[in-house]
């Protein structure tokens, strides 16, 4: 298939990346393109299918808790004072901050963290122990509901609500998954009147906490967006006369290294290295099984617009375990069964309680469950090498026939 073409682009999705050698597989990937000379010219290179702003423009925002010197020197040349320079914590080391007590506030612009982190049991263990919690949201969602000693809830201006500020409509800018930046404006009318953005209740409270020690101008970037850009133009490459630019048809494409030729590296200079990985040793014990967990089409994120699945065929239905015909025969199943769900890792018992057994023509061993369902199942230590991810496309589990009593255990 790949012997005689060299435009060859590969997609992926967290299929990959989120198994413990994800890291690995890409580096694989690029081993390939890289032999092929599919990197860098029309029509060739990676595609990693990825969300847009909230995971593509974050990044491109530097969102990262491990900020290079060069980053968070810009922001001190621009802005007039020195950032934090300690490391921060990823998601998987600050649920472990937050249980041995060393994170007492948590702070969420948005999201369900609850849902969307693994290991729910521990999570919320770990969330309790706070002093603060704060969620920044357009919906009320599960996190909410699992809180520190004191807990604020601080509704905000969605993307589709129409954003005025002193008069004039504001635009937000997002990037998509093809590194893209267009302008995006919302056209509805806010249900309250006393709804503000974002960005301003971060402004506000700035200026409440910092008051006249503070050297950042934060009423100018409360009351624009396009302040907040002309910031991002100075401090981060890429966003040259970015309010001009992001407001022309089709927005404007972000630098790319590899179709610019730049493989920047710091052993090899310019040019792009190969590498040597490892192969795994996977082993499964004969009750075993290897889950990966998915969404439904009915889904965004943690968001559950609806109970059917129309790429796999499920109607009014989530708690669904799929599994090859051969294996539901083999454990003595039948299709329709209900079954409760396990996981051992750290020597610690996970239990999903009832679920139904759907046949389905995955490989054999393999089975595929509903994200956030069983994210229950999903050790905090099960993380992918190097980038620490959650590997919640491999999770070892154990399949029983339900117990009616399961739940005692579970509270117990």
């Amino acid at each position: 298939m790949m012997a005689f073409k060299n435009r060859i682009i590969v997609c992926w999705g967290m299929g990959l990346t989120q198994q413990p050698n994800g890291v690995d597989m890409i580096r694989e990937i690029l081993n390939i393109l890289l032999l092929k000379g599919s990197i860098g010219k029309p029509g060739a290179g990676v595609c990693p299918v990825r969300g847009h702003s909230n995971v593509q423009g974050n990044r491109t925002m530097l969102i990262d808790e491990k900020p290079t010197k060069e980053q968070l020197d810009r922001l001190q040349n621009y802005f007039g004072f020195n950032p934090p320079r300690e490391k921060g914590y990823d998601v998987v080391h600050a649920i472990k901050a937050m249980h041995e007590e060393k994170a007492k506030v948590l702070f969420c612009m948005g999201g369900n963290f609850l849902s969307a982190t693994p290991d729910t049991t521990f999570t919320a263990n770990a969330m309790k122990k706070l002093k603060l919690t704060v969620n920044v949201s357009t919906k009320l969602n599960r996190t909410h509901l699992i809180h520190g000693k004191e807990s604020l809830i601080l509704p905000t201006l969605s993307r589709s609500d129409m954003d005025i500020v002193n008069g004039e409509l504001q635009i937000v800018t997002t990037e998509n998954s093809m590194g893209v930046v267009q302008d995006s404006k919302g056209i509805l009318k806010p249900v309250s009147e006393h709804l503000i953005n974002e960005t301003q209740i971060v402004c506000r409270m700035a200026m409440a906490t910092l008051g006249d020690k503070s050297v950042v101008d934060w009423q100018k970037y409360a009351n624009s967006y396009d302040a907040v850009r002309y910031a991002i133009e100075q401090c981060i490459p890429g966003f040259e006369n970015y309010n001009v630019r992001v407001r022309q048809k089709g927005g404007f494409y972000l630098p790319n290294a590899a179709r610019d030729g730049k493989f920047i590296t710091k052993q090899f200079g310019d040019r792009a290295p190969f590498t040597l990985t490892t192969v795994p040793e996977n082993k499964l014990e004969a009750d075993e099984y290897m889950m990966a967990t998915t969404r439904t089409h009915d889904q965004f994120n943690t968001t559950i617009y609806g109970l059917d699945d129309r790429y796999r065929g499920i109607k009014n239905e989530r708690r669904v375990v799929f599994m090859n015909p051969k294996d539901i025969e083999k454990a003595g199943f039948k299709n329709g069964h209900k079954v409760d769900l396990f996981n051992y890792d750290d020597g610690i018992e996970r239990i999903a309680p009832l679920f139904i057994i759907v046949s389905y023509p995955i490989p054999e061993k393999n089975t595929v469950t509903y994200f956030p369902e069983t994210n229950v199942l999903v050790s905090v230590n099960n993380v992918v090498k190097e980038s620490n991810m959650p590997a919640s496309k491999y999770v070892k589990i154990k399949i029983k026939k339900h117990d009616p009593s399961i739940y005692e255990r579970i509270i117990n």
